[in-house]
């Protein structure tokens, strides 16, 4: 077994034997898994509860993990409907010596505490933070009994699972009527 391999079975057991929820997206595979986050104390996040998507590369712990927050959240330094992490903050900070727990007890809870309005993936977090900082507290806040409700987190994603049903080719009319076209386009 390689050693990058042997270290994400090591990383991935201490998860799952901490007090965070894990959930493993394939039982073949412990490089791809959900982990409940819970905002940080004296925070406008507490009280928040977030489904973030973890995903370790084959050269972990060499190469940093990618993270996501599956349901919404507020921050300059993650984008608002992605959840993707910036990876300059990921990457500026992340050596080989670290593990999935210092992730969740340290890295993301000063992400949340710290943000970075200088290098922001959502500027209207960043603008609101440097312009009002106490508006940005309330939106913050706003997120999080909107979004990041324990509810909100299991329910999280749940949608993106059913999205071949959206994008599946078929007709929404069954009736036996005969299809008109929208229209014609003119010569130009």
């Amino acid at each position: 077994m390689s050693s990058p391999r042997r270290r994400i079975e090591t990383d991935v057991m201490k998860m799952l034997m901490s007090d965070y929820e894990v959930t493993l997206v394939n039982d073949n595979s412990m490089q791809e898994f959900f982990v409940k986050f819970k905002g940080p104390s004296e925070t406008p996040f507490e009280g928040g509860t977030w489904k973030v998507h973890v995903e370790l590369p084959d050269q972990y712990p060499y190469k940093s993990p990618s993270i996501g927050f599956v349901n919404r959240i507020f921050h300059p330094n993650i984008d608002e409907l992605s959840g993707s992490v910036c990876l300059d903050v990921i990457n500026q900070t992340w050596s080989p010596m670290y593990d999935m727990i210092n992730i969740f007890e340290v890295f993301l809870p000063q992400l949340l505490r710290y943000p970075n309005p200088s290098d922001p993936l959502n500027g209207e977090a960043a603008a609101l933070l440097l312009r009002d900082p106490h508006m940005y507290e309330s939106k913050v806040k706003d997120y999080v009994q909107k979004y990041a409700t324990k509810n909100a987190a299991d329910d999280a994603g749940a949608e993106s699972e059913d999205d071949d049903d959206l994008s599946s080719v078929g007709s929404y009319n069954d009736d036996d009527e005969e299809a008109q076209p929208a229209g014609q386009m003119d010569d130009v």
